[in-house]
């Protein structure tokens, strides 16, 4: 029979599980309406990556690609296989939710357990631990990205699960052993990670955290010897995911490193805008900087204006608070490290709108500390009210943080969540060119078939509705063919176009456009909008 704590906490959690579903229904259905689950050129591409694994004259695994983790696109493919899902990108909002809620279930369950090992009496640990959740789950960034098809929510809720378990692990801990559930824990936590690693680098960073930290306890633990197959087993399922993601790229690309530094690699893409004369961006070969302008994308995600320094410094006092209890809280912190050395020297910068250059780009990435955020300040709150006997002035303290936190979401909201504003700047030009496109597309013989590139605008054919296997794309070749492959379709069709499809979408600048200044095929549609290079229809056949 259950215990009564134990009841409780089902109870407890089966209330956050359904108020997270609330909060992530609302939102899904305020940005649904609004036609804005698509903004995200990159949502799009997720999308589409999926699909084509399906939709394709060549389908198959290999459409995955290499520079994006296959995580999110094959739990995303069998929602989007339906039409409208896919055309309206539900199907790539579902995953997200999903994912979101269990988030912020993991994020209920990691404070509860973090404020049971400090010692707080139950009520204290529960208030501490709904605290934490609603800071989370209530984060207007976060409710617009679990929207759409990013992967920040579903890397969020592995990262989470992943410290749940760990810590759980650590807690299992005695004098002479590790328990048998603190076994099974860290057995779980491989999963989570590997997960992670599945889904996003970021994974990659905090599974050798994690294999550093099982390192040292292993070598200072002698007792933790006995407990090696289970060591070995964790190790095991966190590096698989890097040595598998090295071989196959290494087997299909012909380079082990293709996903880091190929031609569609963000390295790559930061040098050719260099040598298109660009200027370096903010943190480039410089981590001190980089941290600084991911730390702050982190505060702008959560408050606007001076209230951010406050969110810091409440944070910084959560954090001594809980660093004595343990080190496992301070894994939270894990993004800034991978972060700083990404923008330094992987070639991803982070730019916002009070901060030089005074724009909006990868400002999402910010959400990855609000986990940190939301935990760090609900022990800090605890902190301060736990130094007070006077219950009158604990009321007024927890009042005034409510107080602040909520003037500080509707500060966000009021300003345009910064994650929404960013989709939105980027986007706005791009959807302008995609529709139009669409709108001539769709005005073309039904069943015709296309050349066209489709890592440019995807969502030309997406929003016409047309299946991709009607189009010739760069990923009809065998891409195992270095450097080139003379056979392939996609080779064969920019050759001689007249041959394999009806029509030809170029878009200046794309290797199509390039390889239609050798073609004389009639134009029948020009299509220019500003800020967007011009797109032109040929009929080829």
């Amino acid at each position: 029979m259950k215990s009564t704590a134990t009841r409780r906490w089902d109870r407890d959690s089966t209330w956050v599980a359904l108020l997270a579903c609330s909060a992530s229904i609302l939102a899904f259905a305020w940005y649904a309406v609004a036609g804005d689950l698509l903004l995200y050129g990159d949502a799009v591409a997720h999308i589409n990556i999926a699909r084509r694994v399906f939709d394709s004259r060549t389908p198959g695994l290999l459409q995955l690609g290499t520079v994006w983790l296959p995580l999110p696109h094959l739990i995303t493919m069998p929602f989007i296989a339906n039409r409208a899902l896919w055309q309206s990108g539900v199907g790539g909002s579902l995953p997200s939710m999903a994912a979101y809620v269990f988030a912020v279930i993991g994020i209920f369950r990691l404070t509860h357990d973090l404020a049971r090992d400090a010692h707080f009496t139950p009520s204290a640990a529960r208030l501490t631990a709904c605290a934490s959740a609603a800071i989370f789950g209530l984060n207007p960034n976060l409710l617009y990205m679990q929207a759409t098809a990013m992967t920040e929510a579903l890397y969020l809720a592995l990262f989470l699960w992943a410290i749940v378990h760990f810590a759980g692990f650590v807690r299992g801990r005695t004098k002479d052993s590790f328990e048998i559930n603190s076994r099974r824990s860290l057995i779980k936590c491989g999963l989570c990670v590997a997960g992670a690693c599945l889904t996003r680098y970021d994974g990659w960073f905090l599974a050798m955290t994690l294999c550093a930290v099982l390192a040292a306890i292993w070598w200072r633990t002698h007792a933790a010897r006995d407990t090696t197959p289970t060591f070995i087993r964790f190790v095991l399922l966190t590096v698989a995911v890097p040595v598998l993601w090295f071989a196959y790229n290494a087997a299909v690309y012909r380079n082990p490193l293709e996903f880091a530094n190929g031609p569609y690699s963000a390295k790559a893409i930061a040098a050719r805008s260099a040598t298109a004369g660009m200027p370096s961006y903010p943190g480039a070969h410089n981590p001190a900087t980089a941290a600084t302008y991911f730390v702050k994308s982190g505060a702008i995600n959560v408050a606007e204006g001076w209230p951010q320094l406050a969110w810091l410094a409440l944070a910084c006092i959560g954090t001594l608070a809980l660093a004595r209890r343990g080190p496992v809280a301070l894994l939270l912190w894990l993004p800034i490290p991978f972060y700083a050395l990404s923008v330094a020297y992987s070639g991803v910068p982070i730019f916002m709108p009070a901060w030089f250059p005074y724009s909006a780009y990868n400002v999402r990435y910010g959400l990855q500390l609000l986990p940190a955020f939301a935990i760090f300040i609900s022990f800090a709150i605890a902190q301060i009210t736990n130094r007070t006997s006077d219950l009158r002035l604990r009321r007024a303290i927890l009042l005034l943080a409510v107080v602040f936190v909520v003037a500080s979401y509707v500060s966000v909201s009021r300003a345009i969540p910064i994650c929404y504003r960013e989709a939105s700047i980027n986007s706005h030009a791009r959807l302008a060119l995609e529709a139009r496109l669409a709108a001539q597309l769709n005005a073309l013989p039904p069943n015709a078939s296309f050349l066209m590139y489709l890592g440019g605008h995807v969502g030309a054919l997406q929003q016409a509705g047309i299946p991709l296997a009607r189009s010739v794309n760069e990923g009809n070749h065998r891409v195992w063919v270095q450097p080139s492959d003379p056979e392939g379709l996609w080779e064969r069709s920019l050759a001689n176009p007249t041959a394999h499809v009806d029509y030809v979408v170029a878009v200046e600048g794309d290797p199509v456009a390039d390889a239609m200044r050798a073609q004389n095929l009639p134009a029948i549609a020009h299509i220019t909008v500003e800020g967007q290079p011009a797109a032109t229809i040929y009929r080829a056949r």
